[in-house]
């Protein structure tokens, strides 16, 4: 695991970019990516600048990081990230298989100035069959279900992940 020292200048780091993006159209929130082997990869929320409600400050640094790779695998990186992270980033970085997230402020912290989670959080708490979003499997006895994973399970060139 990198130094505390390194670490708390890459946290500053993510702090920084989340204080300029507020001044650039974008959302107080940066991102920083740490790879095993040191390079470092910038990411910060863009939510409104381009409408993509996907494009927080961590999704972000691992797009530029990954693209810039030539990979989906962050194995052994580190993120390190202005505010605690949303369900969906938290979701990205285990999908990148980030080793470790670091944060400043927490949830509450993002809350108290208008950025309140809590209702993902309070989503995947509450019973399926209760959340306010319903996510059904339309009709499982068709084939169309698994046509998919079929294609997939007989494609010679797939690249697992």
């Amino acid at each position: 695991m990198k130094s505390t020292i390194t670490g708390q200048l890459h946290l500053a780091r993510a702090v920084e970019l989340a204080c300029a993006n507020v001044h650039n159209s974008g959302g107080p929130f940066g991102a920083v990516i740490v790879t095993a082997d040191g390079q470092v990869f910038d990411g910060v929320n863009r939510v409104t600048a381009s409408n993509d409600p996907t494009a927080h400050a961590e999704v972000t640094a691992i797009r530029t990081a990954c693209s810039q790779l030539g990979t989906f695998d962050l194995t052994g990186a580190t993120l390190y990230t202005s505010c605690e992270p949303c369900p969906m980033c938290l979701a990205s970085a285990l999908w990148a298989r980030v080793e470790h997230v670091f944060y400043a402020a927490d949830r509450h912290d993002a809350a108290r100035a208008g950025f309140d989670d809590a209702v993902f959080y309070n989503y995947f708490d509450t019973p399926v069959a209760e959340r306010p979003m319903p996510v059904r499997q339309l009709d499982p006895e068709t084939a169309l279900a698994v046509a998919p994973f079929e294609a997939w399970a007989t494609l010679e060139s797939r690249i697992a992940y």
